[in-house]
């Protein structure tokens, strides 16, 4: 049988501080992935919550440009001189067919 070896105050007291930092850093890497799913989640619905309102605006710019295309007709505006300019319409000749 192998003679048995004692290890000295400063190496157990390095081994033990050892374990102890090992021990440390699994608990903070445990508490920065709880950390990361709460505010992942918490991204994920403001996300969600951004994307509902932006699809209300969609909705509220649609209705808006059909209003003031069924009071103004076609045509474009601009926002630099505020100014709306109607497109002109052409009649088309009507061709009638011939029997």
């Amino acid at each position: 049988m192998a003679k048995e070896i004692k290890f000295t105050n400063e190496e157990v007291a390095g081994l033990e501080q050892l374990r102890q930092d090992v021990s440390n850093i699994f608990t903070r890497l445990g508490q920065l992935s709880i950390e990361r799913k709460r505010r992942v989640e918490e991204i994920d619905a403001m996300e969600e919550e951004l994307l509902k309102q932006h699809s209300s605006l969609v909705v509220k710019e649609s209705d808006m440009f059909k209003s003031l295309n069924e009071k103004y007709g076609d045509g474009n505006y601009d926002p630099s001189t505020n100014t709306f300019i109607p497109v002109e319409k052409t009649e088309e000749p009507v061709i009638e067919n011939e029997k």
